[in-house]
């Protein structure tokens, strides 16, 4: 995907500090001060322009969510959807996922979600999958005993290499689809993505992984 910079992203953001965190380090530990409770919290690691995070907190408002996207110029559509309807238990991060012990203790983030991470299908790049063994242990860091990771894909090729290192890296599939919407939970919520994949006859394919640490 070829991204339109904007160099106004960033200002634009930095104005909305209610819902876009520009030094995530600073909460380290704190999220449940941030959101002034102490509900749990999910994280979707590459967002998009946040169909699916809006939509999972207006589906959950007593679970609190925060969006992580790498690009100033795609996150700035998440903000500006919330400053439009505003969601309090939504916040929004610009960092790297391999950062992410930096921003969350142990047990502070209670899941996370990855949809439709880019695949990087050459072999020489899949040290950047995002559920290469490194990212799970990353992952792994940040979640609790028994954490959670929901995952959805159009690329059957990253399912099943998803599929590969999960369970060699000892987790546990609890749920899994090969063509989501032949039976599509009355729950789930649609990314931006899903939608085009899905209109164009493309299977969805999506799993719930359990670490067993």
């Amino acid at each position: 995907m070829r991204l339109r910079h904007k160099p106004w992203a960033q200002d634009y953001m930095k104005e909305q500090s209610s819902i876009y965190i520009a030094e995530p380090t600073s909460l380290k530990g704190t999220w449940a001060t941030e959101f002034k409770n102490n509900n749990p919290i999910y994280i979707e690691v590459g967002s998009g322009k946040g169909a699916f995070i809006t939509g999972m907190a207006n589906q959950h408002p007593d679970i609190n969510f925060i969006a992580i996207e790498l690009f100033e110029s795609v996150a700035v559509t998440i903000v500006q959807k919330l400053v439009e309807a505003p969601q309090a238990n939504v916040r929004v991060l610009t960092v790297d996922a391999k950062d992410l012990r930096d921003y969350f203790e142990k047990g502070e983030v209670a899941r996370v979600y990855l949809n439709f991470s880019d695949p990087w299908p050459k072999t020489r790049h899949a040290k950047r999958r995002l559920t290469y063994k490194t990212f799970l242990s990353t992952y792994e860091d940040i979640l609790p005993a028994k954490g959670q990771i929901h995952f959805k894909t159009d690329n059957r090729k990253l399912f099943e290499s998803s599929l590969m290192t999960m369970s060699a890296y000892g987790m546990r599939f609890d749920w899994m689809s090969l063509d989501l919407h032949a039976n599509e939970p009355e729950d789930n919520v649609r990314t931006e993505y899903e939608e085009r994949f899905s209109s164009m006859g493309q299977p969805i394919y999506r799993m719930e992984a359990t670490y067993q640490n």
